[in-house]
């Protein structure tokens, strides 16, 4: 899936330039950083698709256009470039949508329906990032099957590959223990043929048994009869492999030594939790791992259980380390008995369990959960002369065709088990819960501002800094001030990206005064211990077009004695475009109130210097997609260098953010960048407590 982070490089086919100013700030408003090109002309597609990269393109169907759709997706499949190609209608015509979708179009949508364009666009940047991953998988698996190849010929151990009982490769050393000289006389040849005629029932029933189970390194003691007539007592080692594309067995032939009951020990201790004799997390990893590959194989329904111990460092102080052992061992047998046959069961850490199953419906599970959290509810523990009673908060994930990679499967389950601890408010667990996806991927619409208002209410918002550092030295202090807001699970993150990517929304305009009246609060407090600090403060679309903000910030300042020139309110570009008048009288209302603007995402709008004839701004943030790629790329590091000169022509101060390390530094000041802002300096941080006397 393509992180929503990465830069989208967007071709736009539309007649119109403010309509596909729209659909790059459309794009933008959902979280897509987006940079795009509007197409004019044949030629200027063709040398835009033969010199740049692009992820995606959006075509309007109409007909008064300098390149008709189907020309245009022609072109793309001529030139042979993996572009999803979106057509955007003015109604929904299914003979149309069946012509261009032959064509090679993967979608086509009802202009007007942003939700909709939104969801089509995500599908396809996340169908083209799967493409590309599979792409390099495949690159790397040729790489990787190359270096197996020459292992394999310079391996000193025999190994062979069989496929219905016969050779179909072995290396040198197999074939010097067999006595062949030439690979030809051995491919081809039945492993029966290498075997003495006691061996072949025990072969036949050894190999009948590891189609049953395909555990790797299943190993069979016989007697191997050379080329030569003689025999030898031998240790054959089978596991799954694939030789040229074809599912195939791997036989390892090694000669027979009275070590086989310590390999066993050997093996067993290795996957074994001590404690409590159950296998233990390296096993369980391993074994999850399989049963997700057999799930996507075969399409069957599995399921993982976090069985994890409530209160336990409470517990632990009451018996001591020596007498939680012991407990751990009694709920150790105590969920044997309860585990069905073929189920593995593994202590994962200290305090938890979990229980694999493949296959097994999710209702099954969950009964045997149940099962098992009220037999450890009603059991009472006696340890040391101590009587305890234990619960458990127990998580179960599903593992079927579409599950991800085994840690992710973990931790899915141990998701679902935290959560059982704060049903109904409390850290009181006993319970079983089933991860659903679903709730996690995706926030409903319908109750974000409800989420949102209830997190206000609650007092869970919280504000961070940043600084932005001066790159000529000049001592200046500046900050861009963050809002975060506490979820439901405490964690961290932005209250805009509950809102919806598009619409109206009163809350916006709403978390911009709460977060503006509380970062001046803080600002006239810092500045009162003789700091000359100003503050970026970002604003939405939202507050530029209200009329009553001004006067309510007017009233603000004089409440704190803040002059206005401390603030530097920030606008997004997609919002400037969007609301191009509002946002020239929001600013000429501001420098009313002396304060500074400054407009952030810079660069990325299909005419970025019309909105500067427009809107008068002090500062420019250039967009953090070009920092991610001047370091990978020249002809962007040229663009960005024209453009810091031409801004600074007009007399605007350029800033660069996303700077993660000191390589691009030196590239920046060549530029000409006035301000720098990023990790490489300091995190948003609670306080505005940066040293810029060390710069």
């Amino acid at each position: 899936m393509q992180k929503k982070n990465t830069t989208v490089h967007l071709l736009i086919l539309d007649p119109s330039q403010n309509d596909a100013e729209v659909l790059v700030s459309l794009l933008r408003n959902s979280g897509r950083a987006t940079r795009a090109h509007r197409v004019t002309s044949e030629e200027d597609l063709e040398e835009a698709l033969r010199t740049s990269h692009w992820d995606l393109m959006l075509a309007r169907d109409l007909d008064d256009q300098a390149v008709s759709p189907d020309a245009a997706l022609a072109l793309i499949k001529r030139l042979d470039k993996d572009i999803p190609f979106i057509l955007l209608t003015t109604e929904f015509n299914r003979e149309r949508s069946v012509q261009v979708m032959k064509a090679g179009a993967q979608a086509t949508v009802p202009g007007d329906y942003n939700d909709l364009i939104i969801l089509t666009v995500n599908r396809e940047l996340d169908s083209l990032a799967a493409r590309h991953q599979r792409r390099v998988l495949e690159s790397h698996l040729r790489e990787s099957e190359q270096r197996c190849q020459l292992l394999l010929e310079s391996s000193k151990d025999a190994i062979a590959y069989i496929n219905d009982g016969m050779h179909i490769y072995a290396n040198q050393s197999y074939m010097d223990f067999f006595g062949y000289d030439d690979i030809d006389d051995m491919i081809c040849v039945p492993i029966l043929d290498t075997l003495a005629p006691e061996s072949h029932g025990d072969y036949k029933e050894f190999m009948k048994a590891f189609a049953e189970h395909k555990e790797d390194g299943m190993a069979l003691n016989c007697i191997a009869k050379r080329s030569d007539g003689n025999e030898l007592n031998i240790v054959m080692k089978v596991s799954a492999a694939t030789y040229d594309g074809e599912p195939c067995t791997q036989i390892v032939v090694q000669p027979e030594q009275n070590n086989a009951e310590l390999e066993e020990k050997l093996k067993q201790i290795s996957t074994q939790d001590l404690l409590t004799g159950l296998y233990n997390r390296q096993h369980l990893m391993d074994e999850l791992g399989h049963a997700i590959v057999r799930a996507g194989e075969t399409n069957q329904t599995g399921g993982l259980a976090y069985i994890a111990l409530d209160h336990f460092v409470q517990v632990r102080g009451q018996l001591g380390i020596a007498g939680a052992d012991l407990m751990l061992g009694d709920v150790a047998n105590l969920l044997r008995d309860k585990v069905e046959e073929g189920m593995t069961l593994a202590r994962s850490s200290d305090d938890a369990f979990c229980l694999l199953a493949l296959p097994c419906q999710e209702t099954r599970m969950a009964e045997i959960c149940e099962s098992i959290r009220k037999a450890i509810e009603d059991h009472l523990f006696e340890i040391s002369g101590k009587t305890i009673q234990l619960t458990v908060s127990i998580g179960i994930a599903a593992i079927t065709e579409n599950a991800p990679k085994a840690p992710d499967v973990l931790g899915r389950a141990h998701m679902a088990s935290a959560e059982v601890r704060k049903l109904d408010g409390h850290e009181g667990g006993n319970g079983v819960v089933v991860y659903n996806p679903a709730k996690y991927e995706s926030l409903n619409d319908s109750n974000s501002v409800e989420a949102i208002q209830k997190a206000l209410d609650e007092d869970r918002f919280r504000l961070l800094f940043q600084p932005i550092i001066n790159l000529r030295g000049e001592g200046e202090e500046h900050y861009e001030a963050f809002v975060r807001m506490l979820d439901k699970d405490g964690e961290e993150v932005s209250p805009y990206d509950f809102l919806p990517p598009s619409g109206p929304s009163d809350m916006a305009s709403k978390i911009d005064r709460w977060v503006i009246l509380q970062t001046i609060k803080h600002l006239a407090s810092h500045r009162s211990k003789g700091h000359d600090t100003r503050l970026f403060l970002n604003v939405t679309g939202e507050t530029i077009q209200d009329k009553t903000f001004t006067a309510w910030l007017s009233v603000a300042l004089k409440a704190v004695r803040l002059p206005g020139d401390s603030l530097i309110f920030q606008l997004r570009e997609g919002d400037a475009n969007n609301y191009m008048k509002q946002a020239r009288e929001f600013a000429k209302s501001l420098r009313e109130l002396h304060c500074k603007l400054s407009i952030s995402q810079f660069g990325c709008a299909l005419n970025p210097f019309n909105t500067l004839k427009h809107v008068d701004v002090d500062y420019v943030k250039i967009d953090g997609s070009f920092t991610e790629e001047i370091q990978k790329n020249e002809d962007v590091r040229e663009e960005v260098k024209e453009m810091v000169s031409a801004l600074q022509k007009n007399g605007k101060l350029t800033i660069i953010p996303l700077v993660e390390n000191a390589s691009v530094l030196a590239t920046l000041w060549q530029a000409g960048v006035n301000y720098i802002q990023g990790y490489y300096l300091q995190a948003p941080v609670p306080e505005m407590d940066y040293d810029f006397g060390d710069q």
